[in-house]
């Protein structure tokens, strides 16, 4: 976590885009003028190639889809949207709202996994004293509801999430069961980095000591230390920090907390006196490395938060949890990572490690030495993608050719893509796209680039702008984290807990088919699941700007993806170069059919050494199957 401040499915869409773009275009029209079933734990290298639009990987069939629910907004009905409001006034989500018919209408969108995000208790300014958890004071919160990345206790659940509170890790419980019984997967949070400054748990199993209960507070380190000290100084509240704005007082607000010796905070900073764009609200994690002497670090014999750590992750597979997304994953040492995912896994097999990271030069440490399954493919792919989404002028197709030939080459199965998540601004959002349709082109070459996840944010699939003054964060084209919130658009679809779309406009309904189609579509068809990549326009001018077109292809199944990022329409002229066909085992005689798998357009014929003009609607996209007449 990046803890900031602040239809007929595609034809009557991209019909759509060129309405909004000021412009009308015809539907696409032609003119003419080995497959290996590799291991899911094997790490690939690329191959020995000298093609320019390939790298030569073996690709490997890791085509999840993963749902993110924030999910104390998931399930609330409320629809005042007050800023700061409380949890009675603005309403918040139970695990018992996310029904088995939920679950229903979540699988059939595509998903196989859903990231229950902000399941485990942090800290708030909700009183829950009565329930024998203890009051946070709010000097050291974020938001009216608190950050779910400042953990309080790592073996209990999240209060406000339970219909009976005493009971709130029973109904977490049957929340995994029924995601399981829908043929869903859980994957939970995992936050190793950092907690909240009142860190203390009251539910932890018999025998475990809480973070910091043996810890030496006259020293700034020790390697068996769970947290790094400031010895002689007090923690300094920010100064600029106001809990709830000008008008409001939250629980204990003061300008003050008390914590002596201060703690180095979350983000690294080691400092009494963290500035307001800090993680102040959290403290640092000991893994054993002296941070303030050139990270020199002290791995023998096992630091004890490792091990704390390690018995966190079993506890949570214990429940049923199928997957951990690892926040700010590289911020943890990579050793440590080495250590506990093979131990976790030799429990649970199937488990899956997803890495919250944004250094491309750790990426392949992570993944080949840190053992993750998965990685966020942010600085990189979306970065590039984003630029050409917002149509500022800044966008250029050649990053998504640096996405895959530099940052994911070798490893694209392992790359986890995504256009939204709680970090990110919507994609509707006038700060972002300004329009959710920005998402046809990028959300299709996300979805199908690789053989990697794929994940989408709750409300993307029906164009959530993220409007609103929140709380905490202001109003910044997110949905917040920190505070009680209703989501319009996606109340819309969950329509009073029927979960059937049933008030959601036309357009939106054309939007979440669109989704579903291509989710869909990336986990049935062979060559997206377990195809080689073929690219036809990575050199430069090889088609219009905002254009992209590539190949995934096996030995029995070949598609070519098509994708136009402009506002206007925009002429592609397709043509398949001797070596394209080479690679997919084709002969250029004879002519071809392209059948679109996204939409109800026509076939397309074309040979493949004839240019064939294809015109493409503002903001569209097309998977074409292809086949020899």
């Amino acid at each position: 976590m990046r803890k900031t401040k602040a239809q007929r499915p595609l034809l009557s869409l991209v019909l759509l885009a060129a309405l909004e773009a000021g412009c009308t275009s015809t539907a696409p029209t032609g003119n003419s003028s080995s497959d290996s079933n590799t291991s899911e734990t094997a790490m690939t290298q690329p191959g020995q190639t000298t093609d320019p639009n390939t790298t030569g990987e073996e690709v490997q069939d890791h085509k999840l889809v993963i749902y993110q629910m924030m999910t104390r907004l998931f399930g609330n009905q409320k629809t005042l949207n007050k800023t700061y409001g409380t949890l009675q006034e603005n309403g918040v989500g139970k695990f018992h709202d996310i029904t088995h018919q939920a679950l229903r209408e979540i699988k059939k969108l595509g998903a196989t996994h859903v990231w229950y995000t902000g399941v485990l208790e942090h800290a708030t300014m909700t009183n829950y004293t009565k329930f024998g958890i203890p009051l946070d004071d709010a000097d050291v919160v974020k938001g009216r509801a608190g950050s779910p990345y400042a953990i309080k206790d790592y073996y209990d659940v999240n209060p406000d999430l339970a219909v009976d509170v005493r009971k709130r890790m029973a109904e977490f419980e049957a929340l995994v069961q029924r995601t399981h019984a829908n043929g869903l997967k859980v994957i939970v949070d995992f936050v190793p980095n950092h907690v909240a400054r009142k860190y203390s748990s009251d539910a932890k199993p018999a025998g475990v000591e809480d973070f910091g209960a043996k810890d030496d507070h006259t020293v700034a380190f020790k390697p068996n230390n769970n947290f790094y000290y400031l010895p002689g100084q007090e923690l300094q509240v920010p100064a600029a920090n106001n809990p709830l704005g000008a008008a409001l007082k939250g629980p204990q607000e003061n300008g003050r907390f008390s914590e002596n010796p201060a703690k180095a905070s979350g983000n690294d900073v080691f400092s009494a006196s963290p500035s307001v764009d800090d993680w102040f609200e959290t403290v640092k994690l000991n893994y054993g490395v002296d941070i303030q002497n050139n990270r020199t670090k002290h791995f023998a014999p096992i630091p004890d938060t490792w091990h704390k750590m390690r018995d966190i992750l079993l506890y949570w597979a214990g429940k049923g949890a199928d997957g951990f997304r690892c926040d700010m994953a590289e911020m943890v040492p990579v050793e440590f990572w080495a250590w506990v995912i093979p131990q976790v896994k030799a429990q649970h097999p199937d488990l899956k490690f997803i890495a919250e990271i944004y250094n491309p030069k750790e990426y392949r440490n992570y993944l080949q030495n840190g053992k993750f399954d998965y990685l966020y493919d942010k600085v990189g792919l979306y970065d590039g993608v984003r630029r050409l989404m917002e149509n500022r002028g800044k966008g250029n197709t050649q990053e998504i050719t640096s996405a895959w030939r530099e940052e994911s080459r070798g490893i694209s199965s392992h790359m986890l893509r995504f256009l939204e998540n709680h970090d990110e601004q919507r994609i509707a959002s006038a700060e972002f796209a300004g329009t959710p349709l920005a998402g046809i082109p990028a959300m299709t070459l996300s979805a199908t680039l690789g053989s990697g996840p794929v994940m989408v944010y709750f409300g993307q699939e029906v164009g959530e702008p993220g409007k609103g003054h929140e709380g905490f964060q202001g109003e910044d084209g997110r949905t917040t984290i920190f505070d009680y919130w209703g989501v319009p658009a996606h109340q819309a679809w969950m329509n009073g807990g029927k979960f059937d779309g049933g008030k959601l406009t036309h357009a939106q309904q054309q939007l979440r088919e669109f989704y579903s189609k291509l989710l869909n579509l990336s986990t049935s068809r062979e060559a997206i699941r377990k195809g080689k990549f073929y690219a036809l326009t990575a050199a430069q001018n090889a088609a219009p700007a905002g254009v992209y077109a590539y190949l995934r292809h096996t030995a029995q199944e070949q598609v070519l993806v098509l994708v136009n990022f402009n506002r206007e329409a925009a002429n592609y002229a397709l043509a398949l170069p001797p070596s394209a066909l080479a690679a997919m085992n084709l002969d250029n005689k004879g002519s071809f059919i392209l059948q679109d798998l996204l939409t109800n357009t026509p076939p397309l014929f074309f040979q493949p050494s004839v240019k064939t003009s294809i015109t493409l609607a503002p903001l569209s996209a097309h998977v074409f199957l292809l086949q020899k007449k």
